[in-house]
């Protein structure tokens, strides 16, 4: 069979669509595990989530013009590198360990990160020719490899397409944020803060704060990137976190459906969000996480924090999460197969043999083609 062009310009048509309010309890935003430096919280946080141009700090190094009409369209803005340099000239160690970031990822990391990035946006057809695409940061390590790979993808490009890099500050304690602004700067990457306060508005919810927050946070994405001219939003969802998510639901729901690699917003007009990390195994980014020796923001609430510090405790966790991240390691000792069979499931679905199943929210039984 001949391989799809990253270049083909077919009509977007997605099969799935979405709440924008009211993403599944179940989804992580970018909620990384391993040994990621986390810091003292203030309230509940996932992922990335912007409010306003007016919330971007001086020194963050966001260009304020239109970047759909920017001359250079490189996905990094010329303009913003002076600005910085003006302000903030970066050392020549700090170059120095940018440029071997960058070399690392190209060479030892080519396959199992750029390769199955580029992958999943060929096989989903993810991007498209004209795109505007927020990439949204949370400062986790996902969000941050999305933001590196996006632009190895923009270098080379065989069509043109736009990037920004959105960051909703949630009401992070300044440590922080300083570190996101830290990192984005030693990764080259042009981050763009906007400000909420959905750590306040949730932080005292008893009930499936989480939820909230999720609900929250993924209308903030879509509303802020699509004034920023956005059509598409990108999240740092892996493949771990797609199985998970499968499990997860025939475990605690009753029902089985995946976390799809694209869906088109149903609040939002226009608007579709994508998840080019789809065919990235999570192991492999906390490789190049330590392999460059990076350390980043895990989580900032106090919720998950809590959380954190029980995972590496004997006490009964309340993750649901972390609960299936643990199962799935334990049935890979014995089934080494286990996670892909678990993924490709959800390709293999042969609906003559379920007892039922359900099309855009209506429901359907077998006995209706018996």
């Amino acid at each position: 069979m001949q391989e799809k062009k990253l270049h083909s310009s077919q009509p977007f048509a997605p099969e799935s669509t979405e709440n924008d309010t009211l993403p599944t309890g179940s989804e992580k935003t970018d909620s990384p595990t391993g040994s990621e430096k986390t810091i003292s919280p203030t309230g509940s946080e996932t992922a990335a989530s912007p409010t306003g141009p007016e919330a971007v700090p001086a020194d963050t190094g966001t260009c304020q013009k239109d970047v759909r009409n920017c001359p250079t369209d490189t996905g990094i803005c010329t303009e913003t590198a002076e600005s910085d340099a003006g302000q903030a000239p970066l050392s020549s160690e700090l170059d120095k360990r940018r440029n071997d970031i960058e070399k690392a990822l190209r060479k030892k990391f080519k396959r199992d990160l750029i390769g199955r990035f580029e992958k999943a946006v060929v096989q989903y057809e993810l991007v498209q020719e004209g795109d505007l695409i927020a990439v949204c940061i949370s400062g986790g390590k996902d969000s941050m490899l999305m933001a590196k790979l996006f632009q190895e993808l923009k270098r080379h490009n065989k069509f043109p397409f736009s990037l920004v890099f959105l960051c909703m500050d949630p009401g992070y304690l300044p440590q922080n944020r300083e570190l996101i602004e830290q990192n984005a700067k030693l990764l080259g990457i042009p981050v763009e803060f906007c400000e909420t306060s959905i750590f306040d508005a949730v932080y005292t919810i008893e009930k499936s704060p989480c939820y909230l927050c999720a609900r929250m946070r993924r209308g903030y994405l879509y509303r802020f990137a699509k004034e920023r001219g956005c059509n598409k939003i990108a999240l740092g969802h892996h493949y771990d976190d797609v199985i998970e998510t499968i499990l997860m639901g025939m475990l605690y729901s009753g029902q089985y459906q995946g976390m799809m690699p694209k869906l088109r917003s149903t609040n939002f007009e226009g608007m579709e969000l994508i998840r080019p990390m789809y065919l990235i195994r999570e192991k492999d980014i906390i490789h190049w996480r330590d392999y460059n020796g990076l350390h980043f923001l895990q989580c900032a609430c106090r919720f998950t924090e809590a959380l954190a510090q029980k995972a590496d405790s004997d006490e009964p966790s309340i993750s649901k999460r972390l609960e299936t991240k643990r199962l799935i390691a334990s049935l890979a000792e014995t089934i080494p197969q286990v996670e892909s069979n678990l993924f490709r499931a959800t390709e293999n679905v042969v609906l003559n043999k379920v007892l039922g199943y359900k099309i855009h929210g209506e429901k359907h039984s077998f006995l209706e083609d018996y």
